[in-house]
C-alpha cells in the first residue's frame, strides 16, 4: 500500500502546480502579447504558440521517455535487455541527430515566415490612411508628436482603432526599446536614427507600453498610457489638446531632455514641425545625462510643462 501511495502523492502535487502554472500563464497572458488587439500583435502570438508546440513536441517524449525507462530497467525487472559493452548504435544515432534537425528547421521556418510577414517597415494593409506618430525615447519618458495633427503628448499614446499607426521612432538619450506587448513588435529606439513600424488596434481598448531595455535610474518607470479609441472619440480628443496648454517648441523640449522619472501624462497645443528631424539628425545635441546637483535630478518627479 505504502508503494501506491507515494505515486498518488506526488500525481497529487504535480496536478496542483500544473493549474497554479496554467493560472499565473492566463493572467498574465491577460494583459500581454497572448490576449493581441491588433494583426501585428496575433502574429506575435502565434509564432509564440507554435514554437512552444514545436518545442512540447520534444520536451513531452523525452520526459514520457526518462520515466519510461527508469521503470523499465529497475532492479526488480530480472527480464529487461541489459548491453553494458555496446558502442555504437545507428537507431539511437539517427534519433539524436534527427530529432535536433528537424526541430531547428520548424523553428527556423516559423521564424524567417513571421519576420517576413511581420516586417515592422512593411506598410498593414487596410483601405484607411495610417496616422503618423513621432517617437523620441527621452530620460525616462516617452514624446510623442502627431505631425499632421500638431499635436504631442508624454507618456500618453491615443489612437484611432481599426486604423493602421506609422511610428517613426528615435532617441535623445541611450539605446531603448519600444514596446506595446498587446500591439506587438518591439523595435529600438537609437540616438541618430530612425526606426519604422506599423502597428493597429482593431477594437478600442486601455492599454500600456513601455521601454523594455535598461536605461538607467527610471528604467523602471518609463511607461506610457496606450488607448485605442473610436475614431469620432480620436478627433474629439485631438480638438481638446489643441484648445489649451503650451507649445513644444525647441526650448520647451530642453527642459524635457531633463532626467526625470514619474512623469505623468501630459500635452501639447502645438509643435514645432522641425523638432523631430532636429532630433533624429542631432541637430540638437543628445540629453544631458546624469546631473547629480542640478534641479530636475533623476528621482524627482518633474512637470514637463505640458497640460496634465
Amino acid at each position: 500500500m505504502d508503494g501506491l501511495q507515494v505515486p498518488k502523492c506526488a500525481l497529487a502535487r504535480a496536478r496542483r502546480g500544473s493549474i497554479l502554472g496554467l493560472f499565473s500563464l492566463g493572467l498574465t497572458s491577460c494583459s500581454g502579447v497572448l490576449n493581441p488587439v491588433g494583426p501585428v500583435g496575433e502574429g506575435d502570438a502565434k509564432i509564440l504558440i507554435d514554437s512552444t508546440a514545436v518545442m512540447l513536441a520534444i520536451v513531452i517524449p523525452t520526459i514520457v521517455l526518462a520515466f519510461w525507462m527508469a521503470w523499465h530497467y529497475r532492479a526488480s525487472n530480472t527480464t529487461a535487455e541489459y548491453l553494458p559493452y555496446w558502442s555504437y548504435s545507428g537507431r539511437i544515432e539517427a534519433v539524436v541527430w534527427s530529432i535536433p534537425i528537424l526541430t531547428i528547421m520548424f523553428i527556423g521556418g516559423l521564424i524567417w515566415i513571421g519576420s517576413y510577414q511581420l516586417d515592422p517597415f512593411k506598410p498593414l494593409p487596410s483601405k484607411t490612411a495610417p496616422i503618423e506618430v513621432q517617437v523620441v525615447s527621452l530620460d525616462w519618458k516617452w514624446l510623442f508628436i502627431y505631425p499632421h495633427e500638431g499635436i504631442a503628448t508624454i507618456n500618453q499614446l491615443v489612437v484611432p482603432a481599426g486604423t493602421p499607426v506609422h511610428f517613426s521612432i528615435t532617441s535623445a538619450s541611450v539605446f531603448n526599446v519600444f514596446f506595446v506587448p498587446r500591439l506587438g513588435s518591439m523595435i529600438y529606439a537609437m540616438p541618430g536614427m530612425v526606426s519604422q513600424l506599423h502597428l493597429q488596434a482593431d477594437d478600442p481598448a486601455e492599454l500600456w507600453g513601455t521601454s523594455a531595455q535598461f536605461s538607467g535610474d527610471g528604467f523602471s518607470d518609463m511607461q506610457f498610457q496606450v488607448r485605442s479609441v473610436p475614431d469620432a472619440d480620436f478627433q474629439n480628443w485631438v480638438k481638446s489638446v489643441r484648445s489649451s496648454g503650451a507649445t513644444l517648441d525647441q526650448a520647451a523640449y530642453t527642459n524635457l531632455m531633463q532626467q526625470t522619472q514619474r512623469v505623468p501624462p501630459s500635452t501639447y497645443k502645438a509643435t514645432d514641425p522641425q523638432l523631430f528631424d532636429a532630433i533624429a539628425t542631432q541637430k540638437i545635441p543628445p540629453g544631458p545625462g546624469p546631473e547629480p546637483e542640478a534641479p530636475g535630478h533623476a528621482g524627482r518627479e518633474v512637470s514637463t510643462g505640458g497640460k496634465d
